[in-house]
């Protein structure tokens, strides 16, 4: 399905938590998303250096390619020209695996990147052996993309919202650093997904997601029912100062942990399944510990 520049978001509906960075979820989609978008404005820059020196040269259509990441395989649709000079730079023509590029990918899309820091990434997927005007085309590209996305509106209530981290490796200053990248994923009222944004942030604190909070009510959230979060310390309180009816749940997976604290190594594996069972019985009736 190609992807029009205005609604990127619409890969974001209907869409199962457990599934969005499984292979061929969303952030495969995002990376397919991005990495053609790069694509395109490689040929553009190609094509205006082509008139610059006088040859006529236009766009014709589209080839299909399959790249291997590290997590899945991307059908990109790589653009052509009439003259057939274009040759990617990014995938290049007989390139098949794509190392290094999921890392890049969700750093970008999350807040918090500068265009040094963009840059910086795409001199990394590209090397040294392109021009600066290229980088810049492409960099211009990407940020007109990955702004859309982060200030597209969102919906004005949304019955859960799950708030969570992921780690991911990301070059900075010299070295590779293992950095978490904040997600907020909601579900709307029919049951479809939506991720509603990616930061990038040194230290988790209330302070850092009370600026989240606000974010999410500028861009026209009015009302979370139920937020699902971590335990972190200030974080319903965070909430709360925006959205002072919401309900904030710490989420399962992290009780489970919690209540593995107070647990012997040798008992864990038991107490986890009877804690399962509790968690899972829909009925307070139903939540008995097996023997």
């Amino acid at each position: 399905m190609a992807i029009k520049r205005d609604t990127l978001d619409q890969l974001l509906d209907g869409r199962d938590p457990k599934e969005v960075f499984n292979k061929d979820g969303l952030f495969d989609e995002l990376k397919k998303a991005l990495a053609e978008r790069v694509l395109n404005a490689e040929i553009d820059d190609h094509l205006d250096g082509e008139a610059a020196e006088g040859r006529k040269n236009h766009r014709n259509g589209y080839s299909s390619k399959k790249v291997i990441t590290e997590t899945s395989k991307l059908d990109i649709r790589v653009p052509r020209d009439r003259e057939g000079t274009f040759d990617p730079k990014l995938i290049a023509r007989y390139q098949r695996r794509f190392p290094g590029f999921d890392e890049k990918i969700v750093s970008m899309y999350a807040r918090g990147m500068t265009v040094r820091e963009i840059q910086g990434h795409l001199l990394e997927i590209y090397g040294l052996e392109v021009s600066p005007d290229l980088i810049s085309t492409v960099t211009d590209a990407v940020l007109e993309t990955v702004g859309e996305w982060q200030n597209r509106p969102l919906e004005a209530s949304y019955p859960l919202v799950f708030f969570d981290a992921l780690r991911v490796k990301i070059r900075d200053e010299g070295l590779v650093r293992n950095k978490a990248v904040y997600i907020a994923l909601g579900v709307q009222a029919d049951g479809t997904k939506d991720i509603l944004g990616l930061w990038i942030e040194n230290t988790e604190g209330a302070k850092f997601w009370l600026r989240v909070m606000n974010e999410l009510k500028n861009r026209g959230v009015n009302d979370v029912l139920i937020a699902i979060v971590d335990g972190l310390k200030g974080f319903p309180e965070a909430i709360n100062a925006v959205f002072p009816q919401t309900i904030v749940q710490t989420c399962i997976v992290h009780l489970i942990r919690h209540s593995m604290d107070f647990a012997s190594w040798k008992d864990r594996k038991v107490l986890a399944g009877a804690l399962k069972a509790i968690y899972r019985a829909n009925v307070r009736a139903g939540a008995i510990i097996p023997h």
